[in-house]
């Protein structure tokens, strides 16, 4: 059992299209690590047992009749419960949706479901994506499955825990600060942020919300072939995102087997801005042998991103408090909610306080932030004018135990909630960037961000699996 759930997606959809390994099983073995692990992870809201269990047996009779089968034949994903899959619950982490279901599935649901993968679940998050962990009073905290006293991230950190866990091998996550990246960094497993606008988003009423605050949506995995593959599905324009981007000309997995011997990396340790833990830095600075070991060149870089940590956090919340206000206008229109009222109790606190007790952005504060977001993007485009990658680590500390957020780094004093981490930036420039697990402090699993050019969404897959071949994280994951 245990070897088949840590099995890659990309084995067992080779082999459920070979007819050596049944759909049936595989989603029963998979439902039967959730039954089993998910007590102590929390990491699916909603699992959907019936309804994949019913996928199974179609899945299989196509195979066996000899239909044609899309790429992720058979293969179990887990979907963020902050997106819609059709019939299905879903919370936002909210008591406030605990009776909600959607009628329509989001696009890319569609986009895996055509593909021939089985949804299996819905995975936790803070209420509402708001967070760099992953807590709620719908269900509890998500810890990391390394050590289950301790955060494992978010916002989507039940998609971090089921893959660490064994629980599915492929997981969607969202990313509007550092959501897919915090949990892959947290759990030891591969999460990559792509292009603004490489997997749509279709957003109504408003088409045009998704600017801010800069919200991806991307794949999580244990293996980088299987984020490629994934990309593969999820990827590619559509009518009704005004942002998504034309489709690649060559698949993503084929990107994951090109040699990286003529790429230049850029190292910063701290971004020129950030506080880091000496004991983090140092796993990332030898990680960063790993590319060197896979064949390229990498130096030790200054970095201006125009502004400090605090002036780039206070700007990101700025773009955080328009777009989650208008969140809740639209609660209050839409859903017959009234969570600055009536509902208000049924929000975390830590929804009132920086959301609903904050002062609303002036257009002022808007454009001054959209000033420190340009000086960002230069920053980030300085040093990607002159290499092809920038690494850096993805946060500052290792997980720490639940409800104990720091407040200070390397003696430096941070914001509690965000200041730790060091992935807005690539949220404010939209430039692909992944995370990777680098090595670990006391056990616990670090993460190394590997940032590429514009648009350029198949050399960070290829440089991330160049280091994974150099560096395979694959037998790290805790026995259960």
């Amino acid at each position: 059992m245990t070897e088949l759930a840590y099995s890659s997606a990309t084995d067992l959809a080779d082999r459920i299209r070979d007819g050596e390994l049944s759909p049936v099983d595989v989603i029963e073995t998979c439902l039967d690590r959730i039954d089993a692990r998910n007590d102590a992870t929390n990491a699916f809201l909603t699992v959907t047992g019936d309804r994949a269990r019913e996928n199974a047996r179609e899945a299989e009779h196509a195979v066996e009749n000899g239909e044609d089968l899309g790429p992720l034949h058979g293969v179990p994903v887990a979907v963020k419960d902050l997106n819609h899959v059709a019939g299905v619950p879903t919370t936002f982490g909210s008591r406030l949706f605990e009776g909600f279901v959607p009628e329509k599935s989001d696009p890319f649901v569609s986009r895996l479901e055509a593909a021939g993968a089985i949804v299996v679940g819905k995975t936790n998050t803070p209420e509402f994506g708001l967070g760099c962990t992953t807590d709620n009073r719908v269900v509890g905290p998500t810890p990391t499955p390394f050590d289950l006293d301790r955060v494992g991230g978010g916002s989507s950190g039940g998609a971090g825990a089921a893959l660490a866990d064994g629980l599915v091998p492929l997981a969607q996550g969202s990313d509007t600060g550092g959501s897919i990246r915090t949990p892959a960094a947290f759990c030891g497993v591969y999460g990559l942020k792509p292009s603004f606008g490489r997997v749509p988003i279709v957003d109504r009423p408003n088409g045009f919300s998704a600017l801010a605050p800069f919200s991806h949506l991307g794949p999580m995995a244990r293996t980088v072939e299987d984020a490629a593959l994934l990309l593969d599905v999820l990827a590619g324009p559509h009518p009704r995102d005004p942002f998504s981007l034309p489709a690649s000309e060559k698949a993503y997995r084929d990107s994951v087997g090109w040699g990286i011997d003529d790429f230049e990396v850029a190292y910063s340790p701290d971004m020129g801005t950030y506080p880091v833990e000496s004991a983090v830095e140092e796993v990332v600075s030898e990680a960063t042998d790993g590319f060197v070991e896979a064949g390229a060149t990498v130096t030790e870089v200054e970095m201006d991103l125009g502004a400090t940590q605090a002036e780039i956090l206070e700007s990101y919340y700025t773009f955080a408090r328009a777009s989650w206000n208008a969140l809740f206008d639209r609660l209050e229109d839409q859903h017959d909610l009234d969570p600055r009222g009536t509902d208000r109790e049924e929000l975390r606190p830590v929804t009132r306080e920086t959301i609903l007790d904050a002062d609303r952005p002036t257009t002022a504060e808007i454009e001054e932030s959209e000033v420190v977001r340009t000086g960002v993007f230069d920053g980030v485009q300085d040093v990607l004018a002159n290499f092809d990658l920038l690494v850096t680590p993805t946060l500052a500390v290792p997980p720490f135990p639940i409800g104990e957020p720091p407040t200070e780094v390397s003696g430096i004093e941070v914001e509690a909630l965000r200041g730790w981490v060091l992935t807005q930036p690539f949220n404010f420039s939209g430039h692909p960037v992944a995370s990777i697990p680098a090595g670990f402090v006391e056990g616990l699993p670090i993460g190394m961000q590997v940032v590429g050019r514009r648009h350029a969404d198949s050399e960070v897959l290829a440089a991330s699996a160049a280091y994974e071949r150099a560096r395979p994280w694959q037998d790290a994951y805790p026995p259960r």
